[in-house]
Parts: structure tokens; sequence; C-alpha cells
């Protein structure tokens, strides 16, 4: 056995694995953004109704508009 073929097969036999650890962690890592924008976006929405639902509590009562 050559020392050179030694290298070369320890080389071509952790390729597969660092090639699989790096499509894993792209994955991994586009989910969790993907989850973190879904999270600011709820986030965003949900102050806007608490602003609006706030606003409505603060009008005086004889500023509502009754349809009755």
């Amino acid at each position: 056995m050559n020392l050179d073929d030694y290298w070369q097969n320890a080389i071509w036999s952790i390729v597969p694995s660092i090639g699989v650890a790096a499509v894993f962690w792209f994955v991994l890592r586009g989910i969790i953004r993907a989850d973190r924008d879904e999270r600011k976006a709820h986030a965003r929405i949900e102050q806007k109704l608490r602003t609006e639902r706030d606003a409505a509590r603060a009008k005086p009562p004889g500023e509502e508009n009754d349809a009755a």
C-alpha cells in the first residue's frame, strides 16, 4: 500500500460525511430562519391588533358608531 493511496482513500471516505453534514446544516438553518421570520410577522400582526383594540377602547362612549 502506497502512502499516497492511504491519504486519498481517507479523504474520499470523509467527503460524503462532510457533504451530508453541510446539507443538514443548510436545511436546519433554513427552517430556523423561516420560523424566526414567521414569529416576527406574527408579533407584528398581534401588535397591530392590540393597538387597534386599545384605540377602540379609548374612545369616549359618544363617539362610537351605533347602528341601533
